[in-house]
């Protein structure tokens, strides 16, 4: 082979290589950072966290109203912020039958967060990235474990209510039915474990677990997983008939408004509210699990920051994706 061959051949493969460490540096700016707003708006965190922290001093229910909000968004179509979209026609991803339940102030914390980011950093920060955000604050709040959000997350275009159907777990899911659930948006069962401890806040109302009260099944009208002490106190809490729907019945019985893993001491003593909570000690797949962050805060708290920062990838829009909503109830 001659020197020109040579030179051109010699040429050509720097022109690839070239265009391959090119394709590789966009590739890995499409990507979620911790530092994403340094230099655009370095305050960022401490922004959201005061808003966050104002609203959650108003009322605690901000904190698990924030926490389900960004699971639910994130599970239908990625961490896309798609759920705050408001429609007139009422057929908007918050308007869909799973979603009607989310409480207003986790709408509201999102909201005023992203306000106060705007005074000072217009037109800079998704919905999305404060909504992740918010979440962790949330968490932090009630007692739970910091860690980092990576961000860089765009805010969706699309939100219908018929995208939400089958995509969220239900209460009577069995265990092979939340882990397929979570598989599909890249999370293990560890991670569907540790992301269900999140159930240490909040509350639900009966029409969601009374079948465990009273119509279980033809032979036994009560679940016999359920502790019975427990079960008598929520048919007094929820009676099979004249139960008034606004009654909320706390998942955790006993710290409610504390982020610690005394969810997981309550499914060993039978006394989880969903069937999909309890079904987490019954099932001898998960039953470790459980057993090792009920006995272990800090073994809990890595587990879910972990899986925290999972959920925070899934499906995000990143790069030119997507758009930074001025506002987050509505596409620009």
């Amino acid at each position: 082979m001659d020197s020109s061959s040579d030179s051109k051949h010699h040429m050509m493969m720097c022109f690839f290589l070239g265009m391959l460490f090119f394709c590789m540096v966009v590739e890995s700016d499409a990507q979620l950072s911790e530092n994403f707003y340094a230099s655009t708006c370095p305050n960022v965190e401490l922004i959201v966290r005061q808003a966050v922290t104002t609203k959650y001093q108003q009322t605690t229910i901000t904190a698990p109203a924030t926490l389900r909000m960004f699971f639910h968004d994130c599970f239908v179509g990625g961490c896309d912020a798609s759920v705050l979209i408001a429609s007139d026609n009422g057929d908007a991803e918050k308007d869909a039958q799973d979603n009607i339940s989310l409480a207003g102030d986790g709408f509201d914390t999102v909201n005023k967060a992203k306000l106060a980011v705007e005074a000072q950093c217009p037109g800079l920060v998704s919905c999305s990235d404060i909504m992740a955000l918010a979440a962790r604050d949330v968490v932090v709040l009630a007692g739970g474990p910091g860690f980092k959000v990576e961000l860089g997350r765009r805010d969706g275009l699309v939100s219908t209510a018929s995208r939400v159907d089958g995509k969220l777990p239900g209460p009577e899911l069995d265990v092979t039915g939340l882990v397929d659930l979570f598989a599909s948006n890249g999370l293990t069962m560890t991670d569907m474990i540790a992301l269900s401890g999140a159930h240490t806040i909040g509350f639900s109302h009966c029409d969601r677990f009374s079948n465990r009260l009273y119509n279980f099944s033809a032979l036994m009208p009560v679940d016999p997983t359920l502790d019975m002490a427990y079960a008598q106190q929520l048919m007094q809490s929820c009676p099979r008939v004249g139960s008034d729907p606004s009654v909320a019945v706390n998942l955790d019985l006993n710290t409610p408004n504390v982020f610690d893993n005394v969810y997981f001491q309550n499914l060993v003593a039978r006394k989880g509210l969903f069937t999909s909570d309890q079904i987490l000690f019954n099932d001898f797949r998960s039953q470790a699990t459980v057993i090792r962050f009920a006995n272990s805060a800090e073994e809990f708290n890595r587990a879910f920051t972990s899986a925290m920062r999972k959920l925070g990838r899934v499906g995000v829009k990143v790069g030119k994706q997507g758009e930074i909503r001025r506002d987050c109830s509505a596409f620009n």
